[in-house]
C-alpha cells in the first residue's frame, strides 16, 4: 500500500501522489486518531477512546472510536491496522514523523558515516500539527523540535570538525531558523566562521543573536559566546 501521512506543517493523507488528502477531506476526529497512533506507536483501544474523547462516558467513547474507524476505512482502508486490541499504522505506510525520527537517529550515532549523512528534506522541517493545542500534540511538538535541532547541531559540528565548513555552516543555519533564540546553535555557527578566518560573518551572527535576545527577551548573550568575539580587531565595541 503506497500511502503516507505527514503531520508536520498540518495533517496530510497521501493515497495518490497527485490527489493528497488534507483537512477538508479526514473528517477532524479522523484526523486527530490517525496522528494520536502515529505518535504513540501501538496504543491500546481504551486507551486511545479515553485520551480522544475523555470528556464523554466510556461506552460513548468506544462508540465515536469506531465511527472514527468507520470513517477512515472510507478514506484510506488499511491505513490502520486494527487487528487485537490494539492499533498501529499499517503495514508499508509512510510517516513524516517517523522519517524525522529515523534521520535525527542516524545523524547523532558516531557510527554513522559522514558522507552518508545530509540535512532533512524540506518536508521535516515544519513543526507538528501548528493550530492543535491538545495536550499529547504540544508535548509530542516540542519533543520533535529539540530532536531535529540537537540533530542539526551535532551534523553542524561533525561537518566542521571534517573540514567541511560550507555544509556546517548550512546545518547550523537550518537550526538557526528553527529556533532563532537558541544560543547553542549561534554558538556553533560562529565558531564555524572563526575556524575559517571570516571575521566580518562571525561578527554579524553574533551581534544579529544578541539583537534578538534584547528585542524579544530584554537579555544578553551568556559570556560563554560573547567572549568568542570580544578578543576581535572592534575590541570591546564588539560585546557592548
Amino acid at each position: 500500500m503506497d500511502v503516507r501521512i505527514g503531520l508536520l506543517d498540518g495533517f496530510t493523507l497521501v493515497t495518490d501522489p497527485m490527489r493528497p488528502a488534507g483537512r477538508d477531506v479526514v473528517p477532524r476526529a479522523v484526523q486527530r486518531l490517525v496522528a494520536h497512533v502515529c505518535l504513540t506507536g501501538r496504543p491500546g483501544r481504551a486507551a486511545v477512546a479515553g485520551l480522544l474523547w475523555g470528556d464523554v462516558p466510556e461506552d460513548q467513547a468506544q462508540a465515536s472510536l469506531r465511527s472514527a474507524l468507520w470513517r477512515l476505512r472510507r478514506v484510506a482502508p488499511g491505513l490502520l491496522d486494527t487487528t487485537g486490541g490494539a492499533l498501529a499504522v499499517g503495514r508499508g505506510v509512510g510517516v513524516d514523523v517517523h522519517d524525522l525520527a529515523a534521520w535525527a537517529l542516524r545523524t547523532r550515532d558516531p557510527r554513522t558515516d559522514l558522507d552518508d549523512l545530509d540535512l532533512p528534506p524540506a518536508d521535516l522541517l515544519g513543526d507538528l500539527l501548528p493550530g492543535w493545542h491538545d495536550d499529547w500534540v504540544l508535548v509530542e511538538r516540542e519533543r520533535l523540535r529539540q530532536l531535529r535541532l540537537y540533530a542539526l547541531e551535532t551534523l553542524a559540528a561533525r561537518l566542521a570538525a571534517a573540514g567541511r565548513p560550507g555544509d556546517a555552516v548550512a546545518a547550523a543555519h537550518v537550526a538557526v531558523r528553527g529556533e532563532p533564540l537558541r544560543e547553542s546553535a549561534y554558538r556553533l555557527l560562529v565558531r564555524v566562521y572563526l575556524a575559517e578566518g571570516d571575521v566580518t560573518a562571525a561578527v554579524h551572527a553574533y551581534r544579529q543573536f544578541r539583537t534578538r535576545l534584547r528585542d524579544e527577551l530584554g537579555i544578553d548573550p551568556t559570556d560563554r559566546l560573547t567572549r568568542l568575539v570580544a578578543h576581535l580587531g572592534e575590541g570591546q565595541r564588539v560585546a557592548s
